[in-house]
């Protein structure tokens, strides 16, 4: 009889524990939804629902996070991506852009797979996916021409999106101002929780003016590329710093004979960047930089989608560097594995550049500001420049971990502008996965632990002894 009762309460108390889980685990689920219903919507509070985890349940935890974010944007209210057609039928949507960044602006754009069969839709396979922006003639004509490229002469099989200009004058007839940039990251946020595409194959590409904006995007949003492919353009460094590429395929073809706005001279300076870079740095700077002899601003636009279409976005690199500078009045507040909480820079001439390298589990950190000066101006408009370095005296910045990169059952060490500042074991967290979550919208940055950094003190501790 005390068998059969020690028993019943066992299965009772198992099953009370059961329950409790299951509650809470939806309690938990509800409140990590409704978050991310507040950071679709342009609130960024602190997850508050702290929780620590165990390093062998990170992967399973991973999973629940995104899957939850996933559900929180497929239901979040909002002008969707019209579902995935054959690019040949021109399927097309459009999307109002922000009264508030762009009056009266709505971009149409094409949506679909450069594909004859349609059976690739049903296909399990992830396919690469490429933003083209056209050039700065007439919108209609350069959106037509743009989607017969798509379909004729641009790497397949692969989903595209090939955006119309919205308004056709003026400075809103560029691809980075900060309407732009809202509709890029909407794109990135709604192009990784779609099945079909590949994360880790996105690429940025355009002609002319959409080869500016492309050069610019990828040097702004390098984290997120696979690579970009800016064509008969040539931007000046400082729209676009190089140092920003490294990890990503870049590919920048002009003419030898495009004159105008100074193209050709750019695109030289752009390579002998870069060859420097991929000197000091080998096996992080990968360029396909080239002058083409004989030819103005009409060039063979054929070998650049296939050329970046053979590389994968590396989303945890052991090295980078990012000069963090403002877009047409704007900074991103990330880039990898740094967030920036507080900025380090002492005026609006200067920027910040954060070199991050890590090896096993010590991260090298520098941080320094510039200042650039133009050294040749024409026409009001500034081609070259000297940088001058200084030191930071103020800042703070997160930097995320994750078992990519460390191993989180050990010490982390972090050297800051070659002073050891922090060494110590991190403790994994649910919260933290769920902020980096909603910060980055990317299935390969739910990031399981973080260290804040106090620049100006020279000091760190992980986030979850806070």
């Amino acid at each position: 009889m005390k068998k059969t009762f020690l028993l019943i309460s066992v299965t009772l108390f198992c099953a009370t524990l059961f329950a409790t889980g299951t509650k809470n685990n939806s309690n938990r689920a509800e409140s990590i939804k409704a978050y991310f219903a507040e950071s679709l919507s342009g609130n960024n509070a602190e997850y508050r629902q702290k929780k620590n985890i165990k390093l062998n349940s990170i992967a399973q935890e991973r999973a629940f996070v995104w899957n939850l974010w996933k559900e929180s944007v497929n239901s979040f209210n909002e002008e969707k991506l019209i579902p995935l057609g054959l690019l040949k039928e021109k399927n097309s949507g459009s999307w109002r852009l922000p009264e508030s960044l762009e009056p009266n602006a709505t971009m149409p754009f094409y949506w679909g797979v450069n594909s004859d069969s349609a059976a690739i839709l049903e296909e399990e396979s992830k396919l690469p996916m490429f933003l083209y922006m056209h050039g700065s003639g007439d919108k209609n004509r350069e959106w037509e021409t743009g989607l017969k490229l798509a379909l004729g002469y641009f790497y397949s099989p692969a989903v595209y999106m090939v955006p119309q200009i919205p308004n056709g004058y003026g400075e809103l007839y560029r691809w980075a101002i900060q309407s732009k940039q809202w509709a890029w990251e909407k794109l990135l946020r709604l192009a990784f929780v779609n099945d079909k595409i590949d994360a880790n194959r996105i690429y940025f590409f355009g002609i002319s003016e959409g080869g500016y904006g492309s050069q610019r995007l990828a040097a702004f949003y390098a984290d997120y590329l696979a690579g970009a492919g800016p064509m008969a353009g040539g931007e000046p460094l400082k729209n676009a710093p190089m140092e920003n590429v490294a990890n990503i395929a870049f590919s920048l073809r002009t003419g030898e004979l495009d004159y105008g706005f100074g193209r050709n001279m750019l695109t030289n300076e752009a390579l002998k960047t870069a060859t420097e870079l991929k000197r000091q740095h080998p096996g992080y700077f990968n360029h396909f930089i080239e002058i083409i002899p004989q030819q103005g601003h009409s060039i063979d636009y054929r070998p650049t989608t296939p050329w970046l279409a053979k590389f994968e976005r590396n989303p945890h690199p052991r090295y980078f560097y990012w000069e963090n500078y403002d877009m047409y009045g704007r900074h991103r507040d990330c880039f990898y594995n740094i967030r920036v909480n507080e900025t380090s820079v002492e005026n609006d001439k200067q920027r910040t550049c954060y070199e991050f390298s890590c090896e096993e589990n010590t991260i090298n950190l520098t941080v320094k500001n510039v200042t650039y000066t133009a050294t040749l101006t024409h026409a009001n408009i500034e081609f070259l420049f000297s940088k001058e370095y200084s030191s930071v005296n103020k800042g703070n910045i997160t930097i995320y971990l994750n078992e990519e990169l460390f191993d989180l059952k050990k010490p982390i060490t972090i050297l800051l502008n070659g002073k050891k500042i922090f060494k110590g074991k991190v403790k994994p967290s649910l919260d933290t996965m769920v902020e980096s979550c909603a910060l980055y919208y990317d299935p390969e940055r739910i990031f399981p632990a973080a260290i804040e950094v106090d620049i100006a003190n020279q000091k760190a501790k992980d986030v979850t002894k806070k």
